[in-house]
């Protein structure tokens, strides 16, 4: 199964030329490439899959789909190698 886990952008820097972010999954953080959302800043709320930030979404519809991904723990493990806090 994949899943689009939402996250906060914490920190935007570059690498290589390549435009990254440490991304923080509800207490599970992560190095994720922002290629695909050129809007995203600091504080936004993205949607990463495999490694990329592939939407942006408000802060409100990320905690819903946390909170539902919570419900789901296998699932959540299974994409970031360790279940959410």
């Amino acid at each position: 199964m994949c899943l689009g886990i939402p996250g906060r952008v914490l920190e935007i820097h570059d690498d290589a030329g390549l435009r990254m972010a440490r991304v923080d999954f509800g207490g599970i953080r992560r190095e994720v490439c922002l290629s695909c959302t050129p809007e995203a800043s600091v504080g936004s709320y993205v949607i990463v899959h495999v490694g990329f930030a592939i939407a942006q979404v408000d802060e409100a519809e990320a905690r819903r789909t946390l909170d539902v991904l919570r419900a789901m723990a296998g699932a959540v493990e299974g994409e970031l190698g360790e279940p959410l806090p």
